[in-house]
């Protein structure tokens, strides 16, 4: 598995909430590139297209996964990704409107690293973006896994 540690990917189809996380995220220097997907098919395709081929694409460290997503939900997306080789150790964090019990516990049945509930305030949902992206992508140390 080969990580691009400077890459995330944003699995999201509201076009606000996809310019809120570039705002929060586009200063800071551990992302050099941010990626979206704004369904679960795009997403699919985006992780696993290359996985066959002699020199795949590089994974993101990151990937920030709504659930809530057109053609394939965010869940299936998920589970796909826990199930495949390739992918099952990537960092996978939901950032969602739902704050369901059903839809946490099946998440982290699933393997999600973290499950966040967006707030409704525009700025609180870019400080959330950018803690978690600070998190993620820069504190967390997981070079072991990305291996």
């Amino acid at each position: 598995m080969v990580i691009n540690t400077s890459r995330l990917l944003v699995v999201e189809d509201d076009p606000n909430d996809i310019e809120l996380i570039r705002l929060a995220l586009e200063d800071y220097p551990f992302i050099n590139q941010i990626d979206v997907e704004q369904d679960g098919e795009g997403a699919l395709h985006y992780l696993l297209s290359s996985a066959e081929e002699a020199s795949p694409r590089p994974l993101p460290r990151l990937v920030l996964l709504d659930l809530k997503l057109p053609k394939i939900s965010g869940l299936e997306v998920l589970e796909v990704i826990r199930n495949h080789p390739r992918t099952k150790q990537l960092v996978v964090v939901v950032m969602t409107a739902s704050n369901e019990h059903h839809d946490i516990t099946a998440c982290y049945r699933l393997g999600v690293n973290s499950y966040v509930v967006k707030p409704q305030d525009s700025e609180q949902f870019q400080d959330l973006s950018r803690r978690v992206g600070v998190y993620w992508m820069q504190l967390n140390h997981c070079e072991w896994i990305l291996r």
